[in-house]
């Protein structure tokens, strides 16, 4: 029995690991040399020579195993490249690159050499200087989102996971590779991480569950007019650097208009209720602000229950404030209204 046992385990070796028919191709004369070893040594065992022969045997399982392994590595993933599935187990393909020792994922892709393109692009990217953000084509095999982020990676030095471009005191975001803001270094903390999306003209991040529009950050209402509530100093609509940008109305209700009797504007107030009021117009912001104020308050008298915003004057005392606020005029047709007749 204990001769047969190193012909059962030689057996054992043979077929462990064969997964194809190249494999069984390649071990018909294999088997056939050890089998034909392995009967060699039975038969020698009688002559006390076993235990001798066994240590030749050690050898070509060992070589035969090494086989097997060099051809599971050569059918691995190409580099960059690993496999993953969705919830429906279906297979697709995950690339990334290591570069200064950070890890990048570079996308999914639906094919492994669609991966092991972008793996490579990847690669390309961070080797050659040469290459810029005006080289990205429609057919890379990258987005153009990844190109931004490897190239300011590679230039310097700082990685973010969102299309940003770092400058000399400010930084690019990139919306499309024709399309970029500008923002003040001040900035970069808050937008490394919010990605910034366009619908219908406006520009917004997701801030802890909310559309938050980009111009709230200075102070800038949503229902404001470009042009008529604030403007951009350069002219440039793509520079939100807060020295590009002058605010011309602060408080809700106001709009700025022309005045023939003087340089500058006049302050135009205007409330909401079913459709817009006038409420009357004013030389001073302060003093059309606070109008928009008691006119809130007199609907509210008048039974008219709207969550009418209130406008905070900064800087203005109780006393100020009270004075002003009762010898403002208010257009009558504001004391008319209720609820009856709006």
């Amino acid at each position: 029995m204990l001769n047969i046992l190193p012909i059962y385990s030689v057996k054992i070796l043979l077929y462990h690991g064969i997964k194809t028919i190249e494999d069984r191709r390649d071990i018909s004369r294999l088997s056939s040399a050890l089998l034909g070893l392995m009967e060699c040594l039975v038969q020698q065992d009688f002559h006390g020579i076993y235990w001798q022969n066994i240590l030749t045997t050690y050898p070509f399982t060992i070589t035969y195993n090494t086989h097997l392994k060099r051809k599971e590595k050569s059918s691995m993933s190409l580099p960059g490249v690993f496999t993953a599935r969705k919830k429906d187990h279906s297979l697709y393909y995950r690339s990334s690159i290591t570069i200064r020792e950070k890890h990048i994922s570079l996308g999914s892709y639906p094919t492994e050499l669609a991966a092991h393109l972008a793996y490579q692009e990847a690669h390309m990217i961070s080797r050659a200087d040469s290459v810029g953000l005006e080289d990205y084509a429609d057919s890379s095999p990258l987005s153009f989102h990844k190109w931004v982020v490897l190239i300011n990676f590679r230039d310097n030095g700082l990685y973010f996971s969102m299309p940003i471009y770092l400058k000399n005191k400010y930084f690019l975001y990139y919306l499309s590779p024709s399309r970029c803001l500008k923002f003040d270094i001040d900035d970069l903390f808050y937008y490394s991480s919010k990605k910034i999306m366009c619908r219908g003209g406006r520009l917004f991040v997701n801030d802890y569950g909310m559309q938050c529009s980009i111009l709230n950050r200075y102070g800038i209402k949503n229902y404001a007019v470009c042009g008529k509530d604030y403007h951009f100093i350069n002219g440039d609509a793509t520079d939100f650097r807060y020295e590009n940008i002058e605010i011309l109305n602060r408080f809700h209700g106001l709009s700025c208009i022309p005045s023939k009797k003087r340089d500058g504007f006049l302050y135009k107030v205007r409330i909401h209720v079913r459709s817009c009021y006038v409420v009357g117009v004013y030389e001073e912001e302060t003093e059309a602000a606070i109008a928009y104020n008691k006119a809130a308050d007199i609907l509210k008298k008048n039974g008219i229950n709207r969550n009418f915003a209130q406008n905070y004057i900064e800087g203005l005392s109780p006393a100020v404030y009270a004075d002003i606020y009762s010898k403002l005029q208010i257009s009558s047709k504001i004391f008319r209204l209720t609820p009856e007749n709006t």
